[in-house]
């Protein structure tokens, strides 16, 4: 009889231990799957940024290079005129009496 409530105690264990390595499995393996998606998504990222259509629009668009033979446009202010200043405007401020303060904290 010992050895009968030994061994269903040993077996209990067992299927404890069974199932907490089933669930560490599935957490494992769904880190796994997220990491290999996230693998191809970076591997598709620097395909894109190294490719020579994204190399080129960069040097276009943000460091404003050109190739041979185009005919870069640059803007410019007319010589006659002035520029217009945007003034900032001068906060003054309010200078509020001890009484008037006081009174605001206890009558409002």
């Amino acid at each position: 009889m010992v050895v009968l409530v030994l061994l269903i105690m040993d077996f209990n264990s067992r299927m404890a231990e069974l199932r907490r390595l089933t669930s560490e499995k599935e957490i494992v393996g769904r880190q796994a799957t997220q990491l290999q998606l996230t693998n191809v998504y970076l591997k598709t990222q620097i395909a894109i940024a190294t490719s020579d259509r994204a190399v080129e629009e960069w040097a276009r668009e943000n460091q404003r290079m050109v190739n041979p033979g185009d005919n870069p446009v640059v803007p410019l202010a007319p010589s006659n005129s002035t520029p217009v200043p945007n003034p900032t405007p001068v906060v003054t401020p309010k200078i509020i009496n001890n009484w008037d303060m006081w009174m605001g904290l206890f009558f409002r």
